[in-house]
C-alpha cells in the first residue's frame, strides 16, 4: 500500500482570480495533475489547495478507475481546502478548524487582529481494510498549515521595512504552532493511546521542515524518531507517538518545494507505531526516477497561475502487510 501527500497548487476551474485563465490551461493542469497520480499510483492521497472541488472531481474523472473524493467543508479566505483521493470508500471522522479549548487566539497582525481557529479545516478519514497488516482500519488526517510566505496589509507581498517583515513573520509562526497544536490534537483522538494496535497517519503540508519546532509538535513524546538509538526500543511512550518517515527518504531526494533556489522538505507523513514498524520505502516524486524535479517559488503565490501541474513535489511511503 502507497500513501501519498501532494499539494496540487492552486486547483481551481479557470476564469476565476487564482485558477488558469482559460479551458486549455485547465486543461494541462489537470493532464499533469493526472500523468503523476497514476503513476504513483496511491491507494489514498491527501491533497492540498484544493481551490473548486468540482475541480477534484475532474482530475478524479481522468484517473483510471473509480475514485472516491472527500474534501474539507473548511476553506480559507481564496478557497483553498485540503481533501483525499482513495480508490476505497472513506468515512468521514472529523472535519475542524478548531484550536483546543485551551489555547488562546494569537495575534495575526499589527492592528491586533486575532487568530482563534486553523486557517483551513483539517479532515480526517477513516479506510477499512487498508492498514496493510489486517488489523482493523486505516485512520488518516490531512492538513495544511499556516505558510510561511508571508503576506501584508493591502495585499502586498513585501514589507515595507524589516521590522514589518519580522512581526509578520512572527505572526505566521504564532499561527502555524497553534494550528500544528490542534492538529497534534486531533491525532491523538485518532490514536486513542494505541498506537501500537491502530493504524493512523498524519500527512500534508506542514510549511516548514523537519527539525521545525512546528513539525515537532506533531511527533509527540520526544526520543525514539527513525535514525536514533531510541528507535529500536520500544517504551509506553509509543502507544502516543508519531513518527516523520522524512529518514526514509533518499537524503538526494529529501525535498518537496524549492523556495527561491532552497530545497526545502515542508510536506510530511507521519505514521503510528504500529504503521511506521512496517513502512517500506519513502520518497519525494516518482518512485524510481530520482531528485524531483521542481520549478524554483518566490514571495508571490500568484506568480505561476496558470502553469501546469505543481509546485510541489508529492511526498509517498509504502507500507508492507
Amino acid at each position: 500500500m502507497l500513501l501519498g501527500t501532494w499539494n496540487l497548487e492552486n486547483l481551481y476551474r479557470p476564469g476565476g482570480p487564482y485558477g488558469p485563465r482559460d479551458e486549455a490551461g485547465y486543461e494541462a493542469k489537470l493532464a499533469a495533475l493526472a500523468a503523476v497520480i497514476t503513476e504513483l499510483d496511491p491507494a489514498l492521497l491527501g491533497v492540498q489547495e484544493v481551490g473548486d472541488p468540482e475541480a477534484l472531481k475532474d482530475l478524479a474523472g481522468m484517473l483510471d478507475d473509480d475514485w472516491h473524493v472527500a474534501l474539507s467543508e473548511h476553506p480559507d479566505s481564496r478557497g483553498t481546502r485540503v481533501g483525499f483521493l482513495s480508490r476505497v470508500a472513506m468515512t468521514v471522522v472529523a472535519d475542524t478548524r478548531a484550536f483546543p479549548a485551551e489555547l488562546r487566539p494569537v495575534q495575526a497582525d499589527d492592528a491586533g487582529l486575532t487568530a482563534g481557529e486553523a486557517g483551513r479545516g483539517v479532515l480526517a478519514v477513516e479506510v477499512e481494510g487498508e492498514g496493510g497488516g489486517g488489523g482493523g482500519p486505516l485512520r488518516v488526517a490531512v492538513c495544511h498549515l499556516k505558510s510561511k510566505l508571508l503576506s501584508y496589509p493591502n495585499g502586498r507581498f513585501q514589507p515595507r521595512d524589516e521590522g514589518e517583515r519580522a512581526r509578520y513573520g512572527a505572526y505566521a509562526l504564532y499561527r502555524r504552532a497553534a494550528e500544528a497544536t490542534a492538529l497534534r490534537a486531533l491525532a491523538d483522538r485518532l490514536l486513542a493511546g494505541d498506537g501500537q494496535g491502530r493504524d493512523v497517519a498524519v500527512l500534508g503540508d506542514l510549511n516548514d521542515e523537519v527539525q521545525a519546532a512546528t513539525t515537532q509538535i506533531l511527533l509527540g513524546p520526544p526520543g525514539s524518531e527513525l535514525g536514533t538509538p531510541g528507535y529500536d526500543r520500544p517504551d509506553h511512550d509509543d502507544a502516543t507517538r508519531l513518527w516523520d518517515v522524512a529518514p526514509l527518504i533518499p537524503p538526494g531526494q529529501r525535498w518537496s518545494r524549492v523556495n527561491s533556489g532552497r530545497r526545502e522538505l515542508i510536506d510530511h507523513i507521519l505514521l503510528s507505531h504500529r504503521l511506521v514498524r512496517r513502512a517500506t520505502a519513502a520518497g519525494t516524486g516518482l518512485p524510481g526516477e530520482g531528485p524531483p524535479g521542481l520549478p524554483s517559488v518566490g514571495s508571490d503565490p500568484v506568480e505561476r497561475r496558470g502553469e501546469p501541474g505543481s509546485d510541489h513535489a508529492p511526498v509517498w511511503v509504502r507500507v508492507g502487510g
